[in-house]
């Protein structure tokens, strides 16, 4: 992988890498990387999940933003369509963590308005650190919070994402890395709450009916956003735009 953007000569190495996705340091609010990928031609998904889309750089990136965080954000239809599980507390992943100066592995954070979640799934019965749902008032839990997973409750009719990721805050958890999906994406930029979006183009035509990285109700409101860095391999190129301070 190397970088064409700045201009560098030479493969990135991975401490390079550590550098180029680092979180701002001393943050005293919550901080939000949205990671996607997306074909040439904007789709989110072949048949159905995100795997088809991957390549090796972009699972590089992908796991160096779990590995950078402390929490990883999620909604539940994606955690339901990608058939998610906790991160894997790997002994790569342990030193790195350890070396950066973080404990363990970071929890996955699970965004849903019903907690409309199967106890016996993977989320549950495979990870290192229990999961956190993220709820409204008056869903239903207890099946959940008998799975091991912590409950925050954000919201009355529908979880409010600010208030979610200040409960998140108050628990040391401001480095937080979103995986999706679109609807969740949506809200948060509606919301204005995304800081960085991390961004790889695969290059592959995929039509069809596909959707987009962010798509939901929520009205459309322009962002702005500053280009930070580009990277590429292989034909994929990976995009990080921030918060246009401007």
């Amino acid at each position: 992988m190397r970088s064409v953007w700045p201009l560098a000569t030479g493969e990135l190495t991975a401490t390079d890498l550590e550098e180029i996705y680092a979180y701002p340091a001393g943050l005293s609010r919550p901080w939000v990387q949205v990671n996607f990928v997306a074909s040439a031609d904007g789709a989110v998904e072949i048949d159905t999940t995100s795997a088809g889309l991957s390549h090796a750089a972009d699972r590089k990136v992908f796991l160096l933003g779990r590995d950078l965080a402390d929490v990883i954000l999620v909604g539940a239809g994606t955690a339901r369509a990608e058939n998610y599980r906790g991160v894997v507390a790997g002994a790569k992943r342990l030193e790195r963590r350890r070396r950066l100066g973080f404990a363990g592995v970071p929890p996955i954070a699970v965004v849903t308005r019903t907690a409309d979640l199967d106890p016996a799934s993977r989320l549950f019965t495979e990870t290192a650190v229990p999961p956190i749902v993220v709820t409204t008032d008056t869903a239903d839990t207890r099946a959940l919070e008998a799975a091991g997973a912590e409950v925050l409750r954000a919201g009355a009719g529908d979880v409010d994402l600010a208030l979610a990721l200040d409960l998140l805050a108050a628990r040391g958890l401001r480095r937080v890395d979103c995986e999706g999906g679109p609807g969740l994406f949506a809200r948060l930029v509606a919301a204005d709450l995304v800081d960085q979006l991390c961004l790889t183009v695969a290059p592959l035509l995929v039509a069809g009916t596909a959707g987009r990285i962010a798509a939901g109700a929520t009205p459309a409101v322009p962002r702005r956003l500053a280009l930070a860095s580009i990277l590429v391999e292989d034909g994929f190129t990976l995009l990080r735009y921030r918060r246009d301070a401007g």
